[in-house]
């Protein structure tokens, strides 16, 4: 497993929650220094699709988010080492920070890929796509903006397809193309390529927030 290097400076990339004012909301000028559209990942990993979403949008700031500090880390050095500078990686829990400090309707889009599906019947509560979480993008995202989500678990995207379709202002679009990959960056995730190379299917979906129900 790649191992987090402590001589890579990667305070351009990685925030330090502790520094912000607690419970504040986040000012997304204050940390891309503009006002350029906003694209949020819940859950970044070693944060392959953010760095990529990066360098190919460079109109957008890109905000990561990550649980687990260790990843979080490796997705601010991947950065760094790209020379992508519009990357920002928040390392915490994404449940509070969409439900209270993400501005409302800032956010272009929202993207969740592979989360963690917690097999075990007692753990499915554990999972991140559920109710709480449908109500935080609901907030977040700006009118027309777009939430897209993979997972290589069937009975999982079962259940966020049924979720979402009791929201009536999200409308199902067609999903952006996979690409044909010529290389081990080309895949949407770390998950996608190991996936894929299996021969194992991924389950997709995409949708756009309307105006009104």
């Amino acid at each position: 497993m790649t191992r987090p290097r402590a001589d890579l400076d990667v305070s351009s990339v990685l925030l330090e929650p502790e520094r912000f004012p607690p419970d504040a909301p986040l000012s997304w000028p204050d940390l891309f220094g503009d006002g350029r559209p906003i694209l949020v990942e819940v859950g970044s990993g070693k944060g392959l699709f953010l760095v990529n979403a990066g360098l190919q949008r460079p109109e957008f700031g890109c905000f990561g988010i990550e649980l687990a500090k260790k990843y979080a880390r490796l997705a601010a050095e991947r950065a760094v080492k790209s020379g992508v500078t519009n990357v920002r990686m928040w390392p915490a829990d994404a449940g509070a920070l969409l439900a209270r400090r993400i501005p409302e309707a800032s956010v272009r889009e929202v993207h969740v890929y592979f989360p963690d599906p917690w097999w075990k019947k007692r753990h499915k509560k554990r999972r991140v796509f559920n109710q709480t979480l449908v109500a935080s993008i609901l907030r977040v995202l700006e009118p027309n903006g777009e939430l897209h989500v993979a997972t290589d678990v069937e009975e999982y995207h079962g259940v966020i397809r049924e979720l979402l379709a009791g929201e009536p202002r999200f409308a199902e679009i067609d999903p952006p193309p996979l690409n044909d990959p010529e290389h081990d960056h080309d895949y949407l995730t770390n998950f996608e390529r190991k996936y894929r190379i299996e021969g194992r299917p991924v389950y997709r979906s995409s949708y756009r927030l309307t105006a009104t129900p």
